[in-house]
């Protein structure tokens, strides 16, 4: 064998000595994306805001997509505050969003999570639909840059 092919040989090697490290790193990030969002909702479960606030990036943004049978659909952009505030003020039933996780995605300081939910107003189901996040890491760990949902009533997943 010729010192190239010793080479090639060689570099093949580290490349893949190197790919389990990485395939641990990607789960790991991934695995902090989703805490991230957990906590946002466990938050809101308990009328936390302060422990919601603690996932939101500074500047954060709030989209709802609302549709009404027979009408376009139009996009709401929520107030942080306000939306804090309702969740921290006193109220009879426990905010119950359910979420499960179809897609993570992260590149570099990126990450955008695609979430099918259904909401809860105690025990009494309120509506459903999917969740968009996307999150940005920064020195404090993932924070949630932006949601946007959709809601309705039926046809849900």
């Amino acid at each position: 064998m010729n010192k190239y092919a010793t080479a090639l040989l060689l570099t093949g090697f580290a490349l893949a000595a190197t790919q389990p490290a990485r395939a641990q790193r990607a789960k790991a990030e991934m695995e902090s994306v989703k805490q991230t969002v957990t906590a946002f909702f466990d938050g809101m479960r308990r009328g936390d805001s302060t422990a919601v606030r603690r996932t939101l990036a500074p500047g954060a943004v709030f989209h709802g997509i609302g549709s009404k049978p027979g009408q376009p659909v139009g996009l709401q952009t929520e107030s942080i505050n306000g939306f804090l505030k309702a969740v921290g003020t006193p109220h009879a039933d426990v905010w119950d969003e359910r979420v499960q996780f179809d897609q993570v995605l992260i590149d570099a300081n990126l990450a955008s999570v695609w979430a099918p939910y259904e909401f809860y107003l105690g025990s009494k189901f309120s509506h459903c639909g999917y969740d968009s996040f996307q999150l940005v890491k920064l020195a404090e760990g993932w924070k949630i840059a932006h949601i946007i949902d959709t809601r309705r009533k039926e046809k849900c997943r």
